[in-house]
């Protein structure tokens, strides 16, 4: 059997503790012991089983090459515990597997987990601000509408084409949006935005949306300090003082600016116990109980890295302030004291990487039923974290900003055509089916001829426009459109019924030119003196 990626959705943990049974009793050698003078058939020893299981954690995926021996031991253990293995006598149902020669073996099978069947959670349905419906106290009557009307000619005037009649259609002025509007457009944009990068056809398996405060993703993302960390409303929920010295002790080293360095050896080890035990008594991890099946799908995308980031940044973005803060504050001081060549080891014989991981992984990250690969995934996650937490725990600007438009379109004043039941703000859902070759060409056809027509005749039966504007608008219509311009006219003659030829009617005769011309004025001999 191959190992595969596990991708992100519902019961990634249940699938990943499945497949690493079967990898595990597929992969795992068996052969004959011999012990105090006793053979056993099909069975193997606990270290080669350790071996075994830690050859193949390292080569898959889903977990990578950074788990440790000691990691390994505690997943064997669980084993036992879960009857996956038991002893050469049949014994199992303890933790006590040890590094050793003691002999197990395989039951006849292994229990895979079953799914567990989640309470649906349901789709909450983020209910946006009415628009059509006027403030408490105040009538219809004061709405500000205004109605328009726009012909075929005026829309010439600035298109250059008749396109018909625009429906009538009023300026809907909209009110101003409150804290809370604005508060669930965050909540629904950002967790729609996460179902997206998870390619999740619902959130419902991985996540209770009712459980996502939106005020924590609006503090989130605007109450951060120059160096993008979240600043508390609560001074109450802050770290202690002597906390953060520490840290800052450690993350700084040797520069300490808090604390006078002692001179005594195994000073830094101490300051390190400190703050393991400070985040080890917490009842709940940083990533809390409720996302713990949000960021474990996440897992699923670390082969694609920018996706991962996305995911991880959106997610953090869900957590409570407080918990985002200690989150950003302590990964930050664990990958700089990773990287501080100045500070001296922290351990004998672990590295410092490796250290922090295995002191941090579950104060960060752990189911409330205490699953059985929460290590193995939370060492996963932590080591991301560790080399990405500048990108991960920042605001994710990309979705900040179709936010904010988003907001600053809702606050427009908008159109709305007459007849029109929804708001043009937020259509309603289409859905589509498949249709046959000859539907597509009819539905084709008739979907942009039958406007069309109607434009034409519109154009051809408006008694406003002069007989000039006409023809130049038909021509035109003709060129663009001359399939549907043939439908209307096929001949000549049907064209010309538009343009009856006038009948040229004679002058009057005038009753003067049926007399002699004028006559020049001649004088007479009776004239003469």
């Amino acid at each position: 059997m191959e190992p595969g990626l596990v991708g992100p959705g519902p019961y990634r943990a249940t699938r990943l503790w499945n497949e690493i049974i079967e990898l595990f009793r597929a992969g795992m050698p068996l052969r004959k012991h011999r012990c105090r003078f006793k053979s056993y058939e099909r069975c193997f020893k606990a270290s080669e089983a350790v071996d075994c299981l830690h050859e193949l954690l390292g080569s898959n995926q889903n977990f990578g090459p950074e788990v440790t021996r000691n990691q390994t031991v505690k997943l064997l253990k669980k084993f036992l515990k879960n009857h996956v293995i038991e002893d050469i006598k049949g014994r199992w149902g303890k933790e006590d597997f040890q590094d050793d020669g003691h002999l197990y073996r395989f039951p006849p099978s292994s229990p895979l987990k079953p799914y567990p069947k989640k309470t649906s959670c349901g789709k909450e349905v983020i209910k946006f601000p009415d628009w059509n419906e006027p403030k408490a106290g105040t009538s219809q009557e004061h709405i500000p509408v205004k109605s328009v009307a726009m012909n075929s000619e005026m829309w010439y005037k600035r298109h250059s084409i008749a396109i018909g009649e625009v429906p009538a259609c009023k300026l809907v002025f909209r009110r101003e949006l409150t804290q809370t509007n604005i508060e669930e457009i965050w909540k629904s944009m950002t967790l729609s935005q996460l179902q997206k990068v998870l390619g999740l056809d619902s959130l419902d398996e991985v996540l209770d949306t009712k459980l996502v405060n939106s005020k924590h993703i609006v503090q989130n993302a605007y109450n951060v300090n120059k160096q993008g960390i979240v600043t508390l409303e609560d001074k109450s929920k802050e770290l202690p003082h002597w906390i953060l010295s520490a840290m800052k002790c450690l993350a700084n080293w040797p520069s300490c600016s808090d604390l006078k360095q002692p001179t005594y050896s195994g000073f830094e080890r101490d300051v390190f116990k400190t703050i393991v035990d400070y985040f080890g008594q917490m009842k709940e991890p940083l990533l809390t109980f409720h996302f713990f099946d949000v960021f474990v799908s996440v897992l699923g995308l670390l082969q694609k890295h920018s996706k991962a980031v996305e995911a991880l940044q959106i997610s953090c973005l869900l957590l409570p302030p407080e918990n985002r803060k200690r989150l950003q504050l302590l990964v930050r001081m664990m990958a700089r004291i990773s990287f501080n060549k100045d500070l001296p080891p922290l351990s004998e014989s672990v590295r410092t990487r490796t250290l922090m991981v295995q002191a941090f992984s579950r104060c960060i990250l752990c189911s409330k039923d205490g699953m059985d690969l929460d290590e193995l995934l939370a060492a996963k996650l932590v080591s991301f974290l560790m080399d990405n937490y500048q990108e991960i725990l920042s605001v994710p600007s990309a979705l900040k900003s179709s936010i904010e438009e988003h907001i600053v379109h809702l606050q427009r004043v908008q159109i709305k055509y007459a007849g029109a039941d929804t708001d043009a703000t937020f259509p309603p859902p289409s859905f589509c089916h498949q249709i046959g070759a000859d539907e597509f060409e009819y539905q084709r056809a008739t979907g942009s001829q039958e406007p069309l027509a109607a434009l034409l005749e519109e154009i051809a039966t408006n008694k406003e426009i002069s007989v000039k504007d006409k023809k130049k608008k038909l021509k035109q219509f003709q060129k663009s459109y001359p399939e549907v311009y043939r439908v209307r006219f096929p001949t000549p003659e049907t064209e010309a019924v538009l343009f009856p030829e006038k009948t040229k009617q004679k002058p009057p005769v005038l009753i003067w030119a049926l007399k002699k011309p004028f006559q020049p004025f001649h004088r007479t001999r009776s004239f003469r003196m």
